[in-house]
């Protein structure tokens, strides 16, 4: 399958080098519309759906082929069913009592977002805290 048809190509402007297609905008409730590049960018794009020598572009492999689906989808999705787990109960845990020495608590100094700390963290703990 190719990545566009010929009659979705509506006109080509040597002069101005560019090319008008029809394309679905799915923002718009996959109403048809125009849409106008230059040809540089139309074959750009164009491009990304060629695939490399060798490749074989696969769309459904597996349990979600066509012959999956019909014939043994069914059949998997009941022996798939969940069992309930098993809670188990664990004893809270302490955060602020020490690693080492267990005994002692620890005091927040600082706190870091998800992708880590920031840069020059050392310096910042130094001028805000004395330890």
């Amino acid at each position: 399958k190719i990545a566009i048809s010929n009659y979705r190509i509506k006109q080509i402007d040597k002069t101005k080098k560019t090319v008008t297609f029809q394309v679905k905008n799915y923002k718009k409730g996959g109403q048809k519309e125009l849409l106008t590049l230059s040809t540089k960018e139309f074959v750009r794009r164009f491009a990304l759906h060629v695939l490399p020598k060798g490749f074989t572009r696969i769309r459904h492999y597996g349990f979600l082929s066509s012959s999956w689906k019909k014939e043994k989808l069914p059949a998997l999705q009941k022996t798939l069913i969940a069992l309930p787990i098993k809670c188990i109960e664990e004893k809270p845990t302490l955060l602020r009592r020490c690693p080492s020495c267990k005994k002692g608590k620890l005091k927040t100094v600082m706190t870091f977002g998800q992708r880590g700390p920031p840069h020059g963290w050392k310096e910042l703990l130094s001028s805000d805290n004395q330890l």
